[in-house]
């Protein structure tokens, strides 16, 4: 799948697997999110790289008028003025002489005593010229710890370059290394064109390459384990949690966009508990609880980490928001406007763990159809029989406004929340009637 695929879009009336819908009612005003897919693109292939003008030029050539004004010059006196004025300049000249010098003393500060000192050797014939200067001593690799530079020599060694050759075409993304030998972590749209019989090169920090295969992956959370062949010695990437991240914290992002491997950008926690729509191939639906950052991500850096400043992984980098007509010349995407998502690493890290032991994913679900209610909360329009959700009491009707301590304001707010726990745990359901519910999230394998 490519990031100009409009198949990226989400499908309207489409349900995701978990028996969460896409917010799909019939007679229900359906407000446009800003987060929704139509605002949102993956940034994992890049496949044509567009033609940019030149950001300094003028379409328009402007005029520039003086800005000192229109130099005017006073009339010239009479003579006999003239010899009046001379002797007063000469009884004054001494006093002149006194101020000006004052004035390159003090005057202007330190610019006044530079220009004064260089007035001071201009007759001596010296001169300072920076091509005569010795070289620096070498740096000696002494980094600050919670520097962008520490980050980035920490985990270059483990980002690696996806190319991907399949059905639909070619594309490129990135990935990191989870284990020596060679499993990879990326996101499901980079390399699902290839997951039929297609062909994935990963290229390394070295430069050495090795073909890989896809181990699995689950649409639904956008996640995927790509296995290199015949590779050992890999330096795996250490992984952070993404559960007590705090808004305004630094955050490094390192990958491929624009087939530009290895490249690092930097920025901060824009926001948290983002539920970002991203979609899928047919009626396939992601929504992810997504970090907001605004690192500047682009097409290529999908698959990547996202890192604290300590160098660990705490997210996956996986969607843009991309305003419309914004795209560059000669592509029908946009590229970084500040506005970039990350799948938090506590979900991919169950997700990937559950691949790597089976070759699937399990999906927690709650087993009922939702839309947006008018007054605010998730509105439960259905109840499948047996569910989690029928066995907690859930009826049609109900509005859940609160899952535990978080604020349910909509329906993608719903299933976003209850993706980032696990099958079996418990959670707590707070009604727009104040009453609550207990229920016991279920778990389903993905097809």
């Amino acid at each position: 799948m490519t990031d100009n695929d409009p198949s990226a879009q989400d499908q309207p009336g489409a349900r995701e697997q978990g028996g969460w819908p896409a917010q799909d009612e019939p007679g229900t005003p359906a407000t446009p999110s800003p987060w929704s897919a139509q605002g949102h693109e993956y940034p994992g292939h890049h496949q044509q790289p567009g033609t940019g003008g030149n950001p300094f030029a003028s379409s328009t050539p402007g005029t520039h008028g003086n800005p000192y004004g229109t130099a005017t010059y006073p009339a010239m006196p009479p003579p006999a003025q003239q010899q009046e004025q001379q002797g007063r300049r000469r009884s004054s000249a001494r006093l002149i002489a006194g101020v000006a010098v004052l004035a390159l003393l003090v005057g202007g500060g330190a610019g006044g005593l530079g220009g004064y000192l260089a007035a001071g050797n201009a007759g001596t014939g010296s001169s300072v010229n920076a091509l005569d200067q010795q070289r620096p001593a070498e740096q000696t690799g002494n980094v600050p710890d919670g520097s962008v530079e520490a980050v980035a020599q920490k985990l270059m060694p483990s980002v690696v370059q996806l190319q991907v050759q399949g059905g639909r075409g070619t594309g490129e993304g990135s990935g990191f290394v989870l284990s020596s030998d060679g499993y990879i972590l990326t996101n499901n749209h980079v390399v699902e064109s290839a997951a039929s019989g297609g062909r994935i090169t990963a290229v390394f920090q070295d430069g050495n390459e090795a073909t890989a295969e896809v181990v699995g992956r689950d649409p639904t959370t956008d996640i995927a384990v790509v296995k290199a062949n015949g590779v050992d010695g890999l330096t795996p990437v250490e992984l952070g949690r993404s559960d007590d991240l705090n808004v305004g914290q630094s955050v490094v992002a390192i990958g491929s966009p624009f087939e530009l491997a290895g490249t690092v950008t930097s920025g901060i926690v824009s926001s948290l508990h983002r539920p970002v729509s991203a979609g899928g191939q047919g009626d396939q639906t992601t929504v992810m609880d997504a970090i907001q950052t605004d690192a500047a991500i682009n097409p290529g850096n999908s698959g990547g980490p996202l890192a604290n400043m300590s160098g660990q992984v705490i997210g996956i980098n996986s969607a843009i928001y991309s305003p419309q007509g914004a795209g560059m010349p000669g592509q029908s995407s946009g590229g970084n406007v500040g506005i970039g998502f990350a799948i938090p690493i506590d979900q991919a890290r169950r997700t990937a763990d559950q691949i790597i032991e089976t070759g699937t994913a399990t999906q927690t679900y709650i087993g009922a159809a939702v839309t947006d209610s008018p007054s605010g909360g998730a509105l439960i329009r259905e109840v499948e029989p047996g569910s989690p959700a029928e066995k907690a009491g859930i009826k049609a009707g109900d509005v859940i406004t609160k899952m535990g301590d978080r604020q349910i304001d909509d329906a993608n707010t719903l299933v976003a929340a209850i993706r980032t726990r696990a099958p079996g745990e418990k959670v707590t359901f707070t009604l727009s009637n104040n009453r609550t519910i207990e229920a016991t999230l279920g778990g389903q394998p993905v097809n």
